[in-house]
């Protein structure tokens, strides 16, 4: 890739579009957006926001209305847009996240201000955060999937870095997708029991990261129940 204007840059984000989606979907594996999701969608309109920005030198307030997504997991599928992009563009990767960088931060806040639930406060979203903050220091693979449908609600720092993926990047992905296939329907007998009963469990399976590497390793899981959910919680260590 030549060094490129800000116009021509912007033409190549269109020209390379397919390009970059394919090195995207390399490096996320399982955890790659649906083509024809919400979080696609947003990808997508990045994509336009960023190269009309380019053209300009100054952009419009992104357009999201009608978009329902994770904010968390598609700012992450954003800055690994960027990265897949700086992959194709070689040499040149440097130049290119200069030009683009100010536009993801930009478009990134006006995804956090327009997502649902941003103006909640008080003690139980302090109680939340730490929390949170208990867990992503927890060095083992912690994830929370909701027993109903399989989802991955929450993960810390350390899931990620297990199956090579940001750790939001994870958030509404079945959990499934990072199981060994031998392994699935044992995965999925395991939500069952913990869904089903209160007892604590411990099982041995087999994980795929999102370059398809096999990980051992030794699962715990507990249950936590609300009244809307049941949430399997578990720890996943490399096995010995």
């Amino acid at each position: 890739m030549r060094p490129m204007g800000n116009d021509d840059l912007a033409a190549w984000l269109v020209v390379r579009r397919n390009e970059i989606e394919g090195v995207l979907s390399a490096r996320l594996g399982p955890a790659r957006p649906d083509p024809a999701g919400p979080e696609s969608e947003v990808l997508r309109r990045f994509r336009s926001f960023a190269a009309s920005a380019l053209r300009r030198g100054a952009a419009a307030q992104p357009a999201l209305e009608g978009i329902v997504a994770n904010e968390k997991r598609v700012s992450a599928l954003l800055s690994a847009w960027v990265d897949a992009a700086a992959e194709v563009a070689g040499p040149t990767a440097p130049a290119l996240r200069a030009a683009i960088g100010p536009w993801l931060k930009t478009f990134q806040g006006s995804l956090r201000t327009s997502a649902a639930g941003r103006g909640r406060s008080g003690a139980p979203r302090m109680r939340r955060r730490a929390v949170n903050a208990a867990i992503d220091r927890v060095a083992d693979a912690f994830l929370a999937v909701e027993a109903d449908t399989g989802r991955v609600v929450d993960a810390n720092p350390a899931a990620g870095a297990l199956l090579g993926v940001a750790r939001d990047a994870l958030l509404g992905v079945e959990a499934t997708a990072f199981v060994s296939e031998e392994c699935r329907n044992g995965f999925l007998t395991e939500l069952d029991a913990v869904a089903e009963g209160s007892e604590p469990r411990r099982f041995r399976g087999s994980l795929r990261d999102a370059q398809g590497g096999a990980i051992s390793v030794e699962c715990s899981v507990t249950a936590f129940s609300t009244r809307e959910r049941t949430l399997a919680l578990i720890l996943a260590r490399l096995a010995s």
